[in-house]
């Protein structure tokens, strides 16, 4: 265990930390209230969880509230060397094309076969970003031990992150601290779902502001005096 998440220790029970809950559901709805705060703005949060327990479910709560995501490896320079990773989803994104426009078909086998390739690794690695259109604004992030340089690239750039920070895991460098299980599927799950539907509801919050504009905007009729 990581005597940094003493604090959100209830005790020891056959040499398994338990986690206080009093203080995983505080802390749980505050990133709730900050993702659904986000969301109202169109702001984006980008989904890390690479290990396999997490992968799937990042990967499924991410595309269902329409959020970026890294699911399968984060690469070095995701978020700090940015530019260099647009280019990589622009060359993606020409391979697209070219699939679809029957480019591919003109090609030699070898050369047609050489490019698929390419673009499936490509959609691999930087396929659940290639909608993000820019840095997100902050990170949920699934064990951020495992995903240490996600973590610091964005403490480097100032992007708040939303971290599930488990009994022997060091919290340094999370804004917002959920301490809970980030090994069990079901935990992964329940977190996961929790801040997609947050954004979900977010997102129909801001639509709603934004036709209540609209209406506050029309002038009032006239009345005869």
């Amino acid at each position: 265990w990581n005597p940094k998440m003493a604090p959100y220790i209830f005790g020891q029970r056959n040499k398994i930390h338990i986690i206080n809950l009093e203080q995983t559901v505080p802390a749980l709805n505050d990133a709730l209230k900050l993702a659904e705060g986000m969301s109202s703005r169109n702001n984006k949060i980008l989904f890390v969880g690479t290990k396999r327990a997490a992968g799937k479910i990042i990967k499924e709560q991410a595309e269902r509230s329409g959020q970026p995501f890294v699911a399968h490896r984060w690469l070095g320079g995701m978020l700090t060397n940015y530019k260099t990773i647009r280019q990589s989803i622009k060359r993606l994104r020409e391979l697209e094309a070219q699939q679809t426009d029957g480019t591919f078909e003109q090609l030699t086998k070898k050369e047609a076969l050489m490019r698929t390739r390419e673009m499936e690794k490509l959609e691999r690695s930087i396929g659940g970003i290639k909608e993000m259109g820019g840095l997100p604004d902050a990170l949920f992030v699934i064990d951020v031990d495992h995903e240490r340089i996600a973590v610091q690239e964005a403490n480097k750039l100032g992007i708040p992150v939303i971290g599930i920070v488990d009994t022997n895991s060091n919290p340094d460098g999370v804004d917002y601290v959920i301490p809970g299980n980030d090994d069990a599927i079901r935990a992964i799950q329940i977190y996961s779902t929790g801040i997609a539907d947050a954004i979900l509801e977010g997102k129909q919050g801001g639509a709603a502001a934004d036709e209540f504009v609209e209406v506050a905007e029309e002038p009032a009729p006239e009345t005869a005096g």
